[in-house]
């Protein structure tokens, strides 16, 4: 049945121009080889309208996608038309679900191990921007904060620099030092070295770096208010907290104020070898913080019994601690390990002169906005309706000027 179609479309082609007819036909069925680009320039194909179905010139190679803040910068990636490459350890069904952030096409996988140099190469072969969130907030047998925060940095940098890649981007952390203040433990946050170690390996192997150092991180399934909303890290129904938190000045930044700002540093051209701090808009004493999150949780003083105490006078929490790091070791039962507890207590020193996410263009979201939404599944008294206005609005936190 097709031949006969052909032939009768030949032969009327003939009746109708002669031979331009066939010439025609054959040039629409014919099998040479796709005409060749006249640049192999990603910039200069840029398609579309600017939604998620275009094409915006940047394909970022995003290491740390699948973690918390992973799904907030490939989804502001993907917004704007950006083709994204998750590379992925493990199951691959973990990073499944950013398949969604872009159109057909725009989302690619590939395997890899941050110990493989090899796989490293092939994800970022084909980029321009590549971007660093890989990091661990506890030692495990198999990576220490050495072998993520230094080395794995470092060779991210390198083999992104030896594949011509334009942009990376690595994030860091604001209290980053090479000797941190010691406080639940002798020798102080290993993380917090390792960090800064991190940022002078990536320095040194890709110079034009651009690096973001941001305070506690908050949003969904973050590892800051459910870290203080989690049964496990109270004492019954009191809050051990170094000093009873009135030391500690925190100035915590959204989730997607960062991802925006990472998405706006690649595309400002002076962004280049800039780094930044990403903190949000007003500074809060720890213990206020605290309080104001339990009072959102309908577990304050006056109804639930909550309180603060000091820490120092608790050895019975440390002993908790150490026993929760031996009996989970792989994840701690809420995010609970020496680690997190001594760099709480870490107060954030934003230094003057070094550009913050407002410089990139950020509208950063204020606390008082955002954390009731954050905290209403952890409410006591869930199934009363909140709109009846049954129990006070607690009054936000004091923030110093």
């Amino acid at each position: 049945m097709a031949s006969l179609i052909l032939v009768n479309g030949v032969h009327l082609a003939k009746q109708q121009t002669g031979l331009l007819g066939v010439v025609c036909l054959k040039a629409n069925y014919s099998t040479d080889a796709p005409r060749k680009l006249k640049t192999t320039n990603l910039a200069a194909m840029k398609r579309g309208t600017g939604g998620r179905s275009s094409f915006n010139g940047i394909v970022a190679t995003v290491f740390g996608s699948t973690g918390f803040l992973g799904r907030y910068v490939c989804n502001k990636l993907g917004k704007i038309g950006s083709q994204v490459i998750i590379p992925y350890r493990a199951d691959h069904y973990e990073a499944l679900r950013l398949k969604l952030v872009g159109d057909l096409g725009q989302v690619l996988f590939h395997p890899y191990d941050l110990r493989d140099e090899e796989a490293i190469y092939k994800a970022v072969k084909h980029s321009n921007v590549v971007i660093n969130l890989v990091g661990r907030d506890w030692e495990t047998k198999n990576f220490t904060f050495k072998d993520v925060h230094v080395d794995g940095a470092r060779r991210l940098a390198r083999i992104a620099r030896q594949a011509g890649v334009e942009k990376f981007v690595h994030v860091s952390s604001l209290n980053a030092t090479p000797n941190p203040q010691p406080f639940f433990t002798k020798e102080g946050s290993k993380f917090l070295s390792s960090k800064y170690y991190g940022e002078q390996a990536v320095r040194e192997e890709f110079p034009e770096a651009i690096v973001f150092r941001p305070s506690d991180i908050y949003g969904q399934e973050d590892r800051f208010l459910r870290y203080y909303a989690h049964i496990w890290r109270r004492q019954f129904r009191a809050m051990p907290l170094w000093y009873k938190g009135e030391r500690t000045i925190k100035q915590p930044v959204y989730c997607a104020d960062l991802a925006q700002g990472i998405v706006n540093a690649i595309k400002d051209s002076d962004s280049q070898g800039k780094t930044y701090q990403a903190v949000g808009p007003r500074r809060y004493k720890l213990s206020a913080l605290v309080d104001w999150f339990h009072q959102l949780m309908r577990k304050d003083e006056k109804w639930w019994g909550y309180y603060r105490y000091d820490l120092r006078y608790d050895p019975t929490f440390r002993v908790k601690v150490l026993l929760t790091e031996m009996l989970s070791p792989s994840f701690p039962i809420g995010d609970l390990h020496t680690e997190r507890v001594e760099r709480e207590y870490h107060t954030d020193e934003v230094q003057k002169g070094v550009p913050t996410l407002e410089d990139l263009g950020v509208n950063l979201t204020y606390m008082e906005d955002q954390v009731p939404w954050e905290l209403r599944p952890y409410r006591a008294a869930l199934y009363y309706d909140a709109e009846l206005d049954e129990f006070e609005k607690p009054t936000p936190p004091q923030y110093i000027q």
